[in-house]
């Protein structure tokens, strides 16, 4: 019998149960059951509930995600089939995963998305370019990894519109990370879709945990009453002894349950002969495999290891594989009667721990004859990137410079997929063929970088120990990339002093790499601040603020010919912050200064890069200048949006909250904050939690909260987070101010006030002024007055002249302090600090009614507690309410409005309909779905009271729109972490 005619007799066999993404056939409790019929399930009663709320959520039109996670046989599975039969209503598409295709990029998630692909031309057009790149359908740039979930989302959810959908994903710990990462985005922004999703993986961390965010179930063994029902449906009879010793000694787990039994003698299990002790329960699964496929003939056995290492759903690979073997498609009738494989096409295992076995289990020369069979099977050029592994599989060790330059090709088609952890894969296996060790260490830096990319910095450092490192560049890329991967896990404190030795080594070879390390030393160190280690602050600023003198630093020269450049206001930027540290403010300010015009004067903002926002935020706040960082931050906040650029976006988004607070706008802080913690989730990134809130919970008055947070700071001091620690008491500072507790507000202004940083060394200075005039400590008051009549000038700006007068007006008498506090009162009127001027307002006030003069005190308390009213400042509003009683008139206490109850997105939501946004370009800037973002707007109806969108502006308090920005589609580019990407705790 031919081949052909081989295949033409298994297509006979009848299908059983096979899934709609044709990737196995349906098994229970991981046994595949002969007759194609389950048998009712035992137990499980959590877990199907679960499945059950799931179920119905989507077909009420809703969305949610469950993970089931347990050991190898717990009946994960056979869930997974309980689910698909529940949901005969919907449509159901299966997807299970396999070990040999983990590295992989994307291969997962294209397997997922086949059916639905003649769909991708409907998404908007930087998500399906993104698509086409990642699936290798289409040329074009990397594929944003965040724009392939977003466009992952779109696509189901369209199909989702059509008839409620479910997706059921099997073990997804050998999902490769690109498809988990895309599963897990589109999981997590799952609402209002009509979309389920249940993933079943071997444990919590399953997809590198990537899934942790989502409601999990940890399926565990039966309880002994269910596991001896469950035995009481094998066809051999256990005696009851007997059934408690195997229940006891499984732990419960279904498909060792019926394993041992099968794998027992009668005699054994009918307590003639003693069982082993103890059970082999351990190796039990693997070890019975593995004696039924050796006790199968060698054609057979051959054929399985094909069928193993060959990529799932590519008959047609396997078959001209086996060819060249000599196996006929008769080999597999053994393995079909001995339960090994289903009956069902494509031919698959009936459990993927049988797969793993035979792989495991063969002979390192038959696993390499095999791979050489399936690379020859490859089509050489639709299947390049698998010819490359199968011929590197098929080699046996030593140099072979041909396998290692096409692994290096197919990690370069991989990178131009955006694949970051397969070319990584790649470059790795490259390098093991690799002779020359110059090309070797190469190859595993590109691997290094390719893993900070992808997000795995463990597995960067791994690689960077295996590379034999030398010359100067070299080194120079190792410190960059290990300095990366330490801000990755949020470890500041040794990262200056890493690139300070990068920059040491690599001398005046390249300028403009000089540069940029020294930036990002200088960035580091002052998220450090005076935690730093084998370098400090002040030596990395004098570092930079020299190279910038020198007349062979490229970005310095390139610049000044490019003067209206933002590259040139970016450095600019950096040379001010090295200079206000390394020579002081009267150095510092006046390029401060000159940067943030360039940069504000600039037609672009340029590439979105989340260290520029948080130095931007540094700078502006040490001039007072919020005008500035809202206009910055806002076309940056667009631009992160447009690329897709999350963790940079997540980074701007903290700097526009504190932009927020100084307005009074405490609601839009909020959406801002919670908009970053759904992005920290998305991209691992460990810096977020409330420490990101300390001014929002000292503003409020959320006393419990802001303590908790404040102690999470000082437990990450000893990871380099100096400058976290300050800012926290700098909102200890606030709070302290507004309960009226002058010398615990004195205690932690002084500490900010001696170490000085650019983020809060100014901003205290009024605070530490107010302090300490209230505390008698007249010293202290005239050494913050003394930097502020120094700073304020400098700065130029309404805020820090208003602060400044602000200042006077403290420390002055009679008529002179009138006319101080008016001024300050008018000059901060003219910034968006609606927050300082209601502060001025009642120390205003205040200062009027010790005076006697309680109309003039009237006027200046009743602002400034309406104005802490409406923001949500309690301890503020609650002072300023005791000092209105004092000059005889009542005040209500504050009551929450209707504005507030609405949820942070759906306010996010509110807002951006009001500036005009249509649902569809809502939905695009944050990352959802245009029926999730209908399902708030309906929610918003609902709770305001309104029926049209012009209604909700006042109904939330926003008298005019939100402010402009860029109101385009999510665009192309890479969110990728920069070579050197700093985390935004600061």
């Amino acid at each position: 019998m031919t081949l052909a005619a081989d295949r033409a007799a298994l297509l006979a066999f009848p299908s059983q149960g096979l899934d709609e993404s044709g990737s196995g056939p349906m098994v229970w409790n991981g046994v595949q059951q002969a007759s194609g019929r389950s048998p009712a399930m035992v137990g499980r009663h959590a877990e199907r509930e679960a499945i059950g709320r799931l179920l119905d959520a989507v077909r009420d039109g809703l969305s949610g995600a469950l993970v089931l996670t347990g050991e190898p046989g717990i009946g994960k599975t056979r869930l997974l089939d309980h689910a698909a039969a529940r949901a005969a209503d919907l449509r159901v598409v299966r997807l299970t995963a396999v070990e040999q295709e983990t590295g992989l990029g994307f291969g997962a998630l294209h397997r997922l998305l086949r059916p639905f692909l003649n769909r991708a031309a409907r998404l908007p057009e930087p998500q399906g370019a993104a698509l086409n790149a990642a699936l290798g359908l289409a040329q074009g740039p990397p594929a944003d990894r965040y724009l392939v979930g977003l466009a992952t989302l779109t696509l189901l959810s369209e199909v989702a519109a059509d008839q409620p959908l479910l997706l059921l994903v099997d073990d997804a710990q050998w999902l490769d990370r690109e498809s988990a990462e895309a599963l897990a985005f589109a999981a997590r922004r799952l609402h209002a879709d009509s979309l389920g999703l249940i993933i079943a993986v071997r444990d919590a961390l399953g997809g590198a945990g990537l899934f942790e965010a989502l409601d999990a179930h940890a399926v565990t063994g039966l309880p002994e009453s269910e596991a001896r029902v469950l035995l009481s449906f094998g066809t051999r009879r256990v005696d009851p002894a007997v059934a408690d010793r195997i229940v006891a000694g499984t732990g419960g787990n279904p498909l060792a349950l019926l394993e041992l039994t099968d794998a027992l003698a009668a005699e054994q299990l009918s307590g003639i002969a003693p069982l082993p002790d103890p059970l082999p329960v351990g190796r039990l699964l693997k070890d019975h495999f593995q004696r039924l496929v050796r006790a199968l003939p060698p054609e057979t056995e051959a054929l399985l290891l094909l069928l193993a290492a060959a990529p799932t759903g590519d008959t047609g690979m396997m078959w001209r594989a086996a060819g060249r073997l000599g196996l006929s498609a008769r080999a597999v009738e053994p393995a079909l009667l001995a339960g090994i494989v289903g009956r069902g096409m494509p031919m698959a295992f009936r459990h993927p721990l049988i797969r793993s076995t035979v792989y495991a289990g063969a002979e390192p020369a038959e696993r390499r004859r095999t791979h050489a069979a399936l690379a020859a099977a490859c089509d050489a050029v639709r299947d390049t990137d698998r010819r490359a592994w199968h011929r590197a599989e098929a080699t046996c060790g030593g140099v072979d410079d041909e396998v290692a330059d096409d692994l290096e090709a197919a990690s370069e088609r991989a990178r131009s997929r955006g694949g970051h952890s397969q070319q990584a894969l790649f470059l790795s296996r490259a390098a093991d063929f690799t002779g020359d060790p110059d090309k070797r260490a190469e190859r595993l830096l590109g691997a290094a970088q390719a893993h900070l990319v992808s997000g795995d910095a463990s597995a960067a450092r791994t690689a960077l120990d295996h590379a034999d490192i030398r010359g100067p560049v070299m080194r120079t890329r190792e410190l960059r990339i290990r300095a990366t991967a330490q801000m990755f896990g949020i470890v500041v404190a040794d990262v200056p002093a890493l690139l300070m030795d990068a920059v040491a080594g690599l001398g005046p070879q390249d300028p403009l790499l000089t540069w940029e390390l020294l930036c990002e030393a200088l960035h580091a160190a002052l998220v450090a601040h005076g935690c730093t280690q084998g370098t400090s602050l002040t030596q990395v600023a004098a570092a930079v603020a020299a190279a910038r003198q020198r007349p062979d630093t490229v970005a310095y020269a390139a610049a000044r010919q490019r003067p209206d450049t933002v590259a040139y206001g970016r450095d600019l930027l950096m040379e001010g912050l090295a200079r206000r540290v390394a020579e002081g403010y009267g150095h510092g300010a006046p390029v401060l200064r000159t940067a943030l015009d360039r940069l504000r004067n600039a037609g672009e903002i340029g590439d979105a890069n989340s260290p520029f926002a948080v130095m931007l935020s540094m700078a502006c706040d040490d001039l007072w200048d919020v005008r500035a960082e809202r206009d910055i931050t806002g076309r940056l906040a667009a631009a992160d949006r447009d690329a897709g650029a999350l963790y940079a976006l997540g980074m701007t988004l903290l700097v526009e909250a504190r932009c927020d607070l100084w307005d009074g706008r405490f609601a839009e802080a909020e959406v801002r904050y919670a908009e970053f913690e759904d992005i920290a989730a998305d991209t691992g990134f460990r810096g977020g939690g409330d420490i990101n809130r300390l001014h929002l919970f000292a503003l409020t008055g959320r006393e419990a909260e802001l303590r908790a947070a404040v102690r999470r700071t000082t437990e990450m001091r000893g990871m380099g987070h100096g400058l976290l620690q300050l800012l926290a008491q700098h909102a200890l500072t606030l709070f302290e101010l507004g309960r009226g507790r002058y010398r615990q507000a004195l205690e932690h202004a002084r500490a900010v006030f001696e170490d000085d940083p650019l983020a809060c060394g100014s901003l205290v200075l009024p605070l530490l002024v107010e302090a300490a005039v209230r505390t008698g400590d007249r010293a202290g008051a005239d050494e913050a007055m003394a930097r502020l009549e120094e700073r304020a000038p400098l700065a130029g700006t309404p805020w820090a002249l208003g602060t400044l007068a602000l200042g006077r007006a403290l420390t002055a008498d009679g008529d002179e302090a009138e006319k101080f506090y008016e001024e300050s009162v008018e000059l901060l009127g003219q910034a968006p600090v609606a927050l300082e001027r209601a502060r001025a307002r009642l120390l205003f006030g205040e200062w009027l009614r010790r005076g006697k003069r309680r109309s003039d005190a009237r006027t200046q308390l009743r602002a400034a507690y309406e104005s802490f009213d409406a923001f949500g400042a309690l301890p503020y509003a609650e002072r300023a309410r005791i000092e209105l009683l004092a000059t005889g008139e009542t005040a209500r206490r504050r009551t929450e409005e209707t504005r507030f109850d609405l949820t942070p997105r759906e306010r996010q939501v509110a807002s951006m309909a009001v500036s005009g946004l249509t649902n569809a370009e809502i939905a695009t800037r944050l990352f959802v779905t245009t029926s999730t973002v209908e399902f708030h707007m309906n929610k918003v109806f609902r709770k305001l009271g309104v029926t049209s969108r012009k209604q909700i502006p006042p109904a939330i308090g926003a008298p005019e729109p939100a402010r402009p920005g860029s109101h385009s589609r999510c665009g192309q580019g890479h969110s990728r972490f920069p070579s050197c990407s700093f985390g935004g705790l600061a």
